[in-house]
């Protein structure tokens, strides 16, 4: 669909042998959560926020329904998850920006060590609802492909 052609040119999300396209899609808040039962990672590191810059609006996947029923549960089997469809928020994107704006947006929330703080007022409160749906901290977001493009929690 548009939003993951989107993601993935923006994202430059292609197999680097086959340069063919991956498929790209929403923020699933549930598999992360049953990645974090089975791994138990304290924190986070977010990548690709600057790819998600432009679009009007940001969903994330909160739930499935499978037939009348929500779960906020992963399936217990494939077949199962094959049945699901995803029970989105939606939240307000935030402004595009050149990979040379977000480098800078970076180096100066590290500077002046202002962390997230920096970061567009949307793209903090995306943060802030992942980790409100995680239930594990954020700890640092990357804006870019640049090494200087991470910004660290302060």
């Amino acid at each position: 669909d548009e939003v993951g052609d989107h993601l993935g040119t923006v994202g430059h999300e292609f197999g680097t042998t086959t340069g063919r396209k991956r498929r790209c899609g929403w923020f699933d808040a549930v598999v992360m959560r049953h990645a974090n039962r089975i791994n138990g990672f304290t924190e986070l590191a977010l990548t690709k926020l600057d790819v998600l810059g432009g679009l009007d609006e940001i969903k994330i996947c909160v739930g499935y329904k499978v037939g009348d029923t929500e779960i906020n549960e992963m399936p217990a089997s494939a077949i199962a998850l094959e049945e699901c469809e995803p029970i989105y928020v939606t939240m307000p994107g935030f402004a595009s920006y050149s990979l040379e704006e977000w480098l800078g947006i970076a180096r100066k929330c590290n500077s002046e060590e202002s962390g997230f703080s920096g970061l567009p007022a949307a793209a903090q409160n995306y943060i802030s609802k992942l980790e409100s749906l995680l239930g594990v901290p954020i700890s640092s977001v990357g804006l870019g492909p640049d090494r200087d493009a991470t910004v660290d929690r302060v």
